[in-house]
Parts: C-alpha cells; sequence; structure tokens
C-alpha cells in the first residue's frame, strides 16, 4: 500500500511531506510525492504542450528539492501527473499507486498552524473512498511517527462506524487512542436568561450520558481489537475553537473526524460539525470514509 502526499503543480509546500513522513513512520509504507499539472482536455496546441513541458520540469525540481530534505530512511518516489484538475489528478494516482490514504495541505488563505479548506481540499473531503489527511499550513517536519488518534465522537458515530475504524487503525499504528466529544456552550446574552448553575448541570448531564455513549461504542469493537484502551475526554466552551482548544494537543497528535451520516458509504463526506472542528483544529486532521454495514 501506498501514502500519496498530493501538491498542486502552481504551488508548492513541505506540509502534506512532512505529515506523510509520519504517518509512514507507523506504517513503513512508501511515499508517492505527485504534483499534479493541470491540463484542458483534449489535448491543446504544441505552444500549450511545450508550456506545459516547463512547468512539468520545474515541479520535478520543486519535489525533489523537498524530498532532499526528508530524513533518511523513507521510500519516497516522485511523480509528475497531468490531470483536468488537481483532485480528479489526485483521484487518478490513488487507484493507480493503490494508494490507502491521500494527504494534502491547507489552503495558503488559512490561519497559520491551522486548516482551511480550499477547492481541491473541499473537493477530496467530500468525494475520495480513501481517508483524506489534511496538514495545518505550514506544518513543520517532525522526528517522531504519528502517536495518538484523538477521534472526535458524535451522535452518529455509531452509525458511520468511526469508533470501529479508528481502534483497528490506532492497533495498526501502533498509537494511543483518545476519543473526544465537544460541546458548544455560547455565553447567555441576557442576564438571568439561564443560571449558570443550570447549564452545567446541563453540561454534566450531557457529559455523562457522551462518556456512557462512548463506554458502548468500546464495548462492541473490543472483540475484534487485540488490547483497545481509549482516554475520554470533553471539550468545551462558547465558541468551536474554544472546545477544540480545551484539550491538550502534543506533536504526534492526529484528529480523527468521521463521515457525515448523510453521506455515501465507503467515501468520505465532511459533516457540518466535522467542518467547524476542522477548521479549529491545531494539529493534522484525516477524514476517514463512512463504514460500510457489516
Amino acid at each position: 500500500m501506498t501514502i500519496l502526499a498530493g501538491f498542486s503543480a502552481s504551488g508548492h509546500g513541505p506540509a502534506p511531506l512532512h505529515l506523510a513522513s509520519q504517518i509512514s513512520r507507523c506504517t513503513g509504507e512508501k511515499i508517492v510525492a505527485a504534483a499534479i499539472i493541470e491540463r484542458h482536455w483534449p489535448k491543446a496546441d504544441p505552444v500549450e504542450d511545450e508550456y506545459l513541458n516547463f512547468v512539468g520540469t520545474q515541479a520535478k525540481r520543486s519535489l525533489k528539492q523537498m524530498v532532499d530534505q526528508l530524513p533518511e530512511g523513507l521510500d519516497v518516489w516522485e511523480v509528475v501527473h497531468q490531470a483536468a484538475s488537481v483532485p480528479e489528478g489526485l483521484t487518478e494516482l490513488a487507484t493507480e499507486v493503490n494508494a490507502d490514504i491521500v494527504v494534502v495541505g491547507s489552503s495558503s488563505s488559512g490561519l497559520l498552524g491551522r486548516i482551511a479548506l480550499g477547492s481541491v481540499t473541499d473537493r477530496l473531503v467530500h468525494t475520495a473512498a480513501i481517508p483524506v489527511a489534511i496538514a495545518p499550513r505550514g506544518y513543520p517536519a517532525q522526528r517522531g511517527k504519528i502517536e495518538r488518534l484523538t477521534v472526535a465522537y458524535g451522535g452518529q458515530a455509531d452509525q458511520v462506524g468511526l469508533v470501529a475504524t479508528c481502534a483497528e487503525l490506532a492497533e495498526r499504528w501502533s498509537a494511543r487512542l483518545r476519543i473526544a466529544s465537544f460541546t458548544v456552550r455560547p455565553v447567555t446574552m441576557f442576564s438571568g436568561t439561564v443560571e449558570p448553575a443550570a447549564e452545567n448541570l446541563v453540561i454534566k448531564q450531557w457529559a455523562q450520558r457522551t462518556r456512557e455513549g462512548i463506554a458502548a461504542q468500546l464495548e462492541k469493537v473490543r472483540a475484534g481489537v487485540g488490547t483497545l484502551n481509549a482516554d475520554v475526554v470533553i471539550g468545551a466552551g462558547p465558541t468551536w475553537r474554544d472546545a477544540v482548544d480545551g484539550l491538550d494537543w502534543e506533536a504526534g497528535d492526529i484528529l480523527v473526524l468521521g463521515s457525515g451520516a448523510a453521506g455515501p458509504a465507503a467515501q468520505v463526506f465532511l459533516g457540518s460539525a466535522a467542518a467547524r472542528i476542522l477548521r479549529h483544529s491545531p494539529v493534522p486532521t484525516m477524514i476517514v470514509p463512512k463504514r460500510e454495514a457489516a
């Protein structure tokens, strides 16, 4: 199997390669570093061919410079591929190289250290048939591997099979497993509308029910996983960013989001809550396809 690290030929940044390297240290899989050149089909005139050849040469040089800066011990192949669009090119290559994950970078319009979806990533997280991992903007090189998977648990997790999928993934990657649920409780706008004590009680009751739901999910998958231990944490705050930042995050963390319950099976489809969490994630984030019913 293969880790596909994708780039647009119009703009290169090493963040996807840095994240792909961490994942490769978990799996031992090779990395295909792919620059996608967009061209209009059918083939145009010789002038365009000459231009695309020039762009391809520049892309190869850029890829080689990034790969040469990676630590030794990684199996990295460099590929330049022409396609009608970057998402289409990555999809074609993923099938061709038998990739089991696609790694891309954040949009350049996002904040440094955070994730923003651009046209490429937005299409991938709504159509890909394999997991899509996104590196935050400016994600630096890391010495180690992925150490911990933090699974964003929601009320639909039992329907999309997220807990079972991530438990198996954590075992395969030899990583710790943490399950997190997030709640946003806006600051009361009018004094006296809701008593703070009553609001805190509601949050406590919700947290208890959530922990019980997570425990039930873990119990269902224990039979299929050798050793399953998971920390359970709750992130709460007046905004989504506060809720996400309320958890501790470390180097070597990756946040895992599940596809929305309304999306098709065996395909990623980013739901509304997951999209809000994604925008505020301070660590790499992976969206996994909805698990097909047994």
